[in-house]
């Protein structure tokens, strides 16, 4: 009997020992892996909160940004504090340059849902459309617009969610796309863009591309006349009856016309390719390259915040 205690007692010890063991190594295997937990979200914060100062406004552009933002007022019901707007500006910026999802913009610009909350507000008070009138205003000033030669193209871009203003594209299989109708200077500066389907006619945006022009247009003179370039495209009576209408002389030419006239009329220069030149730029901004707003207002601010940005560019606001 009492080798047979003796024996459950040992029993009992080594028992007790191997438990001991088990929970002293679950214990340790617990807190390896909530340390490799801890370790990988702040590597994941960090990554998230690290971004280039390219993507960010520079200075200059932010003082006009700031004096035409509204006023934030305090959230009637108490709360968190807003978001800095710089920040919030400069996540729509990102989208903007990036033409990324707003739900992958990098946490340092704030909340995405926040951050486009305040694109949509901004939206609604015109404050992309103010910001491109800034820059014009302000290229004017220290450059001077080029009155005397504007000319006027159309581009067709994906559109792959649809919306309002898309259509199938004739030259992508019929698959949804959109057109930007742009007006520009002398100088290739953007003075006035419209938006509708891929399958508009360009003849059929020159009206509401004239009427989009975001600056207030001198009247031409005889001493100071001002001419519409334009391509083959726009070659109908009733393009140049409104052409003459708003007060411009019509120059419509295709491109083989502009190079025999180069080689054989002295001193000849080739005006519109400078709005093609200003169609590229606007695709450098990649959220412009490929349409992803289902609401056409909310893809007039994108082109009229990539707008702005050319002309202080061009006005050396921008370095």
């Amino acid at each position: 009997m009492a080798a047979a205690r003796g024996d459950a007692k040992g029993a009992e010890t080594e028992f007790i020992k191997s438990l001991s063991n088990n929970l002293e190594q679950s214990l340790i295997c617990g807190l390896y892996f909530l340390q490799r937990l801890s370790w990988r979200k702040t590597m994941i914060e960090l990554a998230g909160n690290t971004v280039d100062d390219h993507w960010r406004i520079p200075g200059g552009m932010w003082e006009h940004i700031r004096a035409i933002l509204p006023l934030e007022r305090p959230h009637p019901k108490g709360g968190r504090p807003w978001i800095p707007a710089r920040r919030c500006m400069d996540g729509i910026f990102y989208v903007l340059r990036t033409g990324c999802q707003w739900k992958a913009l990098p946490r340092s610009f704030g909340a995405a849902s926040t951050v486009h909350l305040r694109f949509q507000q901004w939206r609604a008070v015109g404050v992309f459309e103010r910001l491109w009138r800034e820059g014009l205003q302000k290229y004017d000033a220290r450059r001077g617009l080029e009155w005397g030669w504007q000319a006027m193209d159309g581009a067709m871009t994906k559109a792959p969610l649809g919306g309002k203003g898309t259509g199938p594209n004739p030259t992508d299989r019929g698959k949804k796309g959109t057109k930007r109708s742009l007006l520009t200077e002398g100088h290739g500066i953007p003075i006035g863009v419209a938006v509708d389907g891929a399958n508009r006619h360009d003849m059929k945006l020159v009206g509401a591309t004239l009427e989009a022009m975001i600056i207030e247009r001198p009247q031409p003179t005889p001493e100071r006349p001002q001419n519409m370039c334009l391509d083959k495209g726009y070659d109908y009576p009733e393009v140049r009856e409104l052409v003459v209408a708003w007060g411009y002389t019509g120059h419509i030419r295709s491109r083989g016309e502009e190079r025999l006239e180069k080689g054989t009329v002295p001193g000849y220069r080739a005006r519109r390719w400078v709005v093609e030149r200003t169609h590229s730029w606007m695709n450098r901004f990649r959220r412009l390259l490929i349409r992803w707003e289902k609401r056409v207002d909310n893809y007039l601010a994108m082109l009229h915040f990539a707008c702005a940005w050319i002309a202080f560019r061009a006005a050396g606001v921008i370095g």
